[in-house]
């Protein structure tokens, strides 16, 4: 697909990571359809890129503002479910509406816009899904069994969609990234990571979701090559992996993430 003259739906766009989506697909000649929940950044994207942008207030923790959003977007030719709450720290340490919120931001609110959207996009021949997932969507670490769950799950419900897609006009892309630096979740967590680590930058997942479309990619990873190689590794023997991830200090890393998200969830 081609994004000139496209209609993208974007999630999460108030975010660094949305908003280096959001002028990716814009300078693809798309007109971005931006939700997020803080309008006032929503508005200074408007104004920064001007013509071609519609901006829309949700909440996709509430299942109202979920399912209202499509007839409110209108015509969607592409959806970039980008929108997600960082859900780090042990399970045992997560309240149980906590625990539903991530869920339904990280997971359902995806799903169900996917339902909602791809019909019409079958019955006009054209469309295009975009998932934002992580490596930690492929590899767990410690403190990440919610935040894991969720995207281990987006990946298995991208993966069957395309099954299911198959024979339509309609592709599905998920995007992993790594650690991103200079905004993001991670960034706000502000937490260091060891030299040998490597991260990207949010411009490198608009890049990926850009190449997931025009490509029909059905998988995209940013990250550094020892990054992915980690996590192709931990899919093959998770147990080894694990061991190896402790000896390198990710439950101290882990610690610091969590505690630096924890008011995002």
């Amino acid at each position: 697909m081609q994004l000139a003259g496209k209609r993208a739906l974007l999630t999460g766009a108030s975010g660094g990571i949305g908003l280096a989506i959001a002028r990716a697909l814009h300078a693809r000649g798309a007109t971005v359809i931006a939700t997020a929940r803080r309008e006032e950044v929503l508005e200074g994207l408007a104004s920064e890129l001007g013509d071609r942008v519609e901006t829309l207030v949700a909440d996709l923790a509430d299942p109202s503002a979920v399912a209202a959003l499509p007839e409110r977007a209108g015509q969607v030719d592409v959806l970039v479910a980008n929108a997600a709450l960082p859900a780090s720290g042990p399970l045992l340490g997560f309240e149980h509406d906590e625990i539903d919120r991530a869920l339904d931001v990280n997971l359902r609110a995806p799903l169900q816009l996917a339902r909602a959207l791809t019909p019409a996009m079958i019955e006009r021949g054209a469309g295009h899904l975009v998932f934002i997932s992580s490596l930690s969507g492929k590899a767990a670490s410690p403190g990440s069994s919610i935040y894991s769950a969720t995207k281990f799950g987006m990946r298995g419900m991208a993966l069957g969609l395309s099954e299911d897609l198959a024979k339509t006009s309609v592709g599905v892309t998920t995007v992993f990234p790594g650690f991103i630096r200079d905004a993001g979740m991670f960034h706000d967590s502000n937490t260091e990571l060891p030299g040998y680590v490597g991260t990207r930058t949010p411009d490198d997942v608009a890049d990926g979701v850009v190449k997931g479309i025009e490509q029909d990619r059905l998988e995209v990873e940013v990250a550094p090559l020892a990054m992915r190689m980690g996590a192709k590794f931990a899919g093959l023997a998770p147990a080894l992996s694990a061991k190896l991830q402790r000896r390198l200090g990710s439950s101290e890393i882990a610690a610091k993430m969590a505690k630096g998200q924890a008011a995002k969830r």
